[in-house]
C-alpha cells in the first residue's frame, strides 16, 4: 500500500472510528436495580392476604392470648383467594403467615401456637401450603409476612427468640417453593401475653434482630426473593411510603441513601442523591383494615377508589400491594370479590388501546444519529435494550409524537428503562391543539408545569384534548435522558 493510500484509508477510518464511540450504549446512571429488583416492579401490582386468629375476635392486633381453638374455618379456600387476586390484575400474593399475636397458619416445629393445635382439619391442615399450591394453579408467585413481634412468645425480647425467629423463618423459606418477598413488618416491641408475663417489652429495632445475619440467610434459601423491611437495621430491597392509604409523592425516586433515618419525605419520594436502589411499594387495604370485621362490609372501596390508588401508586414508579380481608368462613368477602374483578376490569379498559401505535415521532437528538436509539423506540411495548436515547453531552431534549388525524386523549404513560437507572429529573407535555401547544397537567398532581420523575412508570392524567401532537421536553436529567415508553390513552 502506498503512503498516498494509506493516508486516505486513516483519514476514512477516523469518522467511523469515532461514530463507533458515540454509538456506544449509555453507561448506568448508578446506582441501578438487581435483577430480583426489576422482576419486582415489572409485576406492578400484587396482592396481602390477612388472616389469623384476629379473623375470630374482630381485632386488628391480637395480644397473644387468643386460644388456638378460635381457627376454625367452615369453608376455607385458597384457590378462592387466588382467583379473586388475579381476577384483579394481581400478579402475586403475600400471606400473613404470622401476625403480630405469634399464631401461626403453618404447623411450625417450634410452636405450639399454630394450626397444629386448632379443630380445623384436626390438626392436619396447613394455610400457607394450600395457598402457595392455589397460586401455582392460577400462575401467581407467592410470598409470606412473618411479624418480627411476637406478642405470644415468653422470650421475645431476649436471644433465644431471634433463634426461634430464624427457624421459622427457614420453614417458610424452605418447604414452600419460590418466594418472591419476604415482608417485615416495622411493629416491634409493646405490651402482650409473651407466654403469661403479661407485661410490655422493648427492644432496640436497630440491634435486636441482628439483621446484619438474618437477610443473608434469607438470600441463601431464597436467592431471587426480595426483602420488605420496616423493622431497622440495614435497607431492604424496597420501603415503606410512610402511609397505609394507597398513594407515594409525584415526584418518586426509587434511590435511599444507605445511611441515616428514613423522614417522611424520604419515604414519599426517594432522594436523587441516594446511592441504593430501594424503590417504594404502596401498602393499602381494600377496606378500612387490613383484617376482616363484618362492621365493614359496607366500606369496601370503589372502583374509581381503587382506580385512584392506581394512578397513585402504579403510575408514580411504584409497586401497589392491595390487601384482600378474609372472612371467619375461610372465604374472601363476594362484595370484596366483585370489586376486585371490576378493579382489574378497570385498569385492563383503561390501558387497551395504545394511540401511539400509529403515530410518528421524533427527537430533538438521537444518539448519534443511530436507528439503534430513535425515536420511535418509545412506540409500543418496551422491550430489552430499545430505547430512546440521546447523546451524553445532552441533558435536555424533546421527543415529539405526530398522529396522522386529530385523536382525543386524556392519560400519558411514560417509562424509562430503570435497568440502566433512573435519570430524568424534570419534564414537561404539551399537547398541539388547533395549531397552538396546550401544557397539560396531571390533575391527580399539585405539581406545576414541570412534571417530576418517570422511573419504571409514570402515568398522568388530565381532562380530554384533541390534538394532533404531543410534546414531551426533558428538561433536566442526572445522565442522558432514555425512554422505553412513550403510550397515549383515550379513558370513557
Amino acid at each position: 500500500m502506498t503512503p498516498i493510500v494509506a493516508t486516505l484509508c486513516l483519514a476514512a477510518l477516523f469518522p467511523l472510528q469515532a461514530r463507533c464511540e458515540r454509538e456506544k450504549a449509555p453507561a448506568p446512571c448508578l446506582p441501578v436495580p438487581s435483577e430480583q429488583q426489576i422482576r419486582l416492579q415489572d409485576m406492578e401490582m400484587y396482592a396481602f392476604i390477612h388472616y389469623s386468629l384476629n379473623t375470630y375476635t374482630d381485632q386488628e392486633w391480637g395480644y397473644g392470648d387468643e386460644p388456638p381453638s378460635l381457627f376454625n374455618p367452615s369453608d376455607l379456600d385458597c384457590r378462592q383467594w387466588a382467583r379473586v387476586c388475579k381476577s384483579a390484575g394481581m400478579r402475586g400474593i403475600i400471606l400473613t403467615a404470622k401476625h403480630h399475636c405469634g399464631f401461626c397458619l403453618w404447623p411450625s416445629a417450634y410452636t405450639d401456637y399454630s394450626v397444629r393445635n386448632s379443630p380445623w382439619k384436626d390438626g392436619q391442615g396447613d394455610v400457607v401450603r394450600e395457598l402457595a399450591d392455589a397460586c401455582r394453579r392460577e400462575g401467581l408467585k407467592f410470598a409470606v409476612y412473618l411479624s418480627p413481634w411476637d406478642r405470644h412468645h415468653a422470650q421475645y425480647g431476649r436471644p433465644e427468640y431471634v433463634t426461634y425467629f430464624r427457624r421459622q423463618l427457614q420453614e417458610l423459606l424452605t418447604r414452600y417453593g419460590p418466594i418472591f418477598e419476604i415482608w417485615f413488618d416495622g411493629a416491634n416491641g409493646g405490651d402482650g401475653w409473651y407466654g403469661g408475663a403479661c407485661e410490655t417489652r422493648s427492644i432496640d429495632r436497630r440491634s435486636y434482630y441482628r439483621w446484619e445475619e438474618t437477610f443473608p440467610l434469607v438470600r441463601q434459601w431464597q436467592p431471587d426473593i426480595v426483602i420488605w423491611s420496616d423493622a431497622g437495621g440495614p435497607r431492604g430491597d424496597l420501603r415503606w411510603v410512610g402511609t397505609e392509604a394507597g398513594f407515594v409523592g409525584t415526584e418518586n425516586w426509587s434511590l435511599l441513601p444507605s445511611e441515616g433515618n428514613l423522614s417522611r419525605p424520604l419515604l414519599q419520594h426517594g432522594s436523587p442523591e441516594g446511592n441504593l436502589w430501594v424503590p417504594g411499594e404502596v401498602d393499602v387495604s381494600i377496606r378500612p383494615g387490613w383484617f376482616y370485621h363484618v362492621r365493614e362490609d359496607a366500606q369496601v372501596k370503589s372502583v374509581g377508589q381503587l382506580m385512584d390508588i392506581y394512578y397513585k401508586s402504579v403510575g408514580r414508579n411504584s409497586t401497589l400491594l392491595l390487601n384482600f380481608p378474609v372472612m371467619p368462613s375461610g372465604r374472601i368477602h363476594p362484595t370484596d370479590s366483585l370489586r376486585a374483578a371490576a378493579f382489574g376490569k378497570a385498569v385492563r379498559e383503561a390501558f387497551r388501546h395504545d394511540l401511539a401505535r400509529g403515530a410518528h415521532a421524533t427527537a430533538s437528538n438521537v444518539r448519534a444519529g443511530s436507528r439503534q436509539y430513535q425515536a420511535g423506540n418509545v412506540l409500543g411495548p418496551p422491550r430489552p435494550n430499545r430505547y430512546w436515547a440521546t447523546d451524553d453531552s445532552v441533558r435536555r431534549a424533546t421527543l415529539v409524537l405526530r398522529f396522522a388525524r386529530p385523536t382525543e386523549f386524556n392519560r400519558i404513560l411514560l417509562e424509562e428503562p430503570i435497568a440502566l437507572g433512573q435519570r430524568i429529573r424534570s419534564f414537561s407535555l404539551e399537547a398541539l391543539v388547533g395549531g397552538r401547544w396546550v401544557a397539560l397537567r396531571d390533575q391527580l398532581s399539585s405539581e406545576p408545569d414541570a412534571l417530576t420523575t418517570v422511573g419504571r412508570r409514570r402515568i398522568l392524567c388530565f381532562p380530554t384534548v384533541t390534538a394532533t401532537h404531543v410534546r414531551l421536553t426533558v428538561r433536566e436529567a442526572r445522565a442522558c435522558p432514555l425512554l422505553s415508553r412513550f403510550s397515549v390513552y383515550c379513558v370513557r
